[in-house]
């Protein structure tokens, strides 16, 4: 990876980062308490795993930014399982086996 400089005062050159802060604090730290360092650490680190393998995205036509095609979630009758992502706060599914 390598740094990207933004200009100085450009609201629309963050914008990227800006979502995901965004997102970050509407679905993940307005709804948790954090304790401190550590635990906020913790729980950015289970966000950004859940933001980009389990949650959908409206620009990439609901797909995850590191999309896996699986077959088996276009059938039809599929059962579905839930799997709780930080105590409960968030919620994803999969197609149960």
């Amino acid at each position: 990876m390598e740094p990207i400089l933004t200009p100085f005062r450009a609201p629309r050159a963050n914008a990227f980062a800006e979502r995901w802060v965004r997102s970050a604090r509407d679905e993940c730290l307005d709804w948790t308490l954090i304790w401190g360092r550590r635990h906020l650490e913790r729980v950015l680190r289970r966000y950004a795993i859940h933001y980009n393998l389990a949650r959908p995205h409206r620009g990439l036509g609901l797909e995850t930014p590191e999309a896996h095609h699986d077959p088996e979630r276009e059938r039809t009758g599929v059962r579905l399982r839930r799997r709780d992502v930080l105590g409960g706060l968030i919620h994803e599914y999969e197609a149960a086996a």
